[in-house]
């Protein structure tokens, strides 16, 4: 994005959107203050730190690391990015969101998608953002890139952000649930931030036909995590 990014609207009246208001909607957008309540869901986390397989900080940055880079986390990321580049077309935000649900491996992820996305959409209207002719449903990274688009913040920043904040989630889960001390869960974060920056590159230059993934230990974790008792997250 410029310096400064010229809008009109329809009475003739120019908005100006300087770097500074956009980088300030962004980190709007993806705070933890944000009502998407992203912090109900574990992503099937839950079900790995129960089964033991996720039981420190390592383990947590490992985990998060292979989403981000072949796992759901990837698929999301070119999803994002391509929503965002077809931001005003409607045609095909309702495409990319069909296929984002039917890239959903199993009835929580689905449920993820699908919840965040409305909720995120619901927020942003709050904020007088443009969610004209979003499709319903829509999954989160779809509705998350096209907004951002329609706001004109900046696609590399506008990914890497919502990279960043999916991994905070993960690592919020684990603070609670391996524990994980706020030290060590910042060390996670530090250690994430040049992957959240190759794969929001890596997506940009992506296209569809890159979809895919092979996590396939998260996948297995989010389906068993439907029947987990007790459990805290919603998946």
């Amino acid at each position: 994005m410029g310096t400064a990014t010229a809008i009109a609207i329809a009475t003739g009246i120019i908005i100006t959107m300087n770097e500074t208001t956009g980088l300030l909607r962004l980190q709007t957008l993806f705070s933890p203050a944000f009502p998407v309540g992203a912090f109900s869901y574990s992503h099937g986390l839950e079900q790995a730190i129960a089964d033991g397989t996720v039981a420190d900080r390592a383990a947590v940055e490992a985990w998060a690391t292979a989403l981000l880079r072949h796992g759901s986390t990837w698929n999301d990321a070119v999803l994002f990015a391509q929503s965002h580049a077809a931001c005003s077309d409607a045609n095909a935000l309702t495409e990319l969101a069909e296929l984002g649900l039917a890239l959903c491996s199993s009835a929580e992820r689905q449920l993820e998608s699908e919840a965040l996305g409305q909720a995120f959409v619901a927020g942003a209207r709050q904020m007088w953002l443009d969610v004209t002719g979003l499709p319903e449903p829509v999954p989160y990274p779809v509705a998350a890139g096209a907004i951002c688009g329609r706001e004109g913040i900046a696609s590399r920043l506008a990914l890497a952000a919502f990279l960043q904040a999916f991994s905070a989630n993960l690592v919020a889960v684990a603070q609670r649930l391996v524990p994980l001390g706020q030290a060590d869960a910042l060390q996670v974060l530090a250690a994430l931030v040049p992957t959240h920056e190759a794969v929001a590159e890596k997506a940009l230059r992506a296209s569809l036909d890159d979809l895919g993934g092979a996590a396939f230990a998260s996948d297995i974790v989010a389906m068993r995590h439907e029947i987990l008792q007790p459990r805290i997250f919603r998946t």
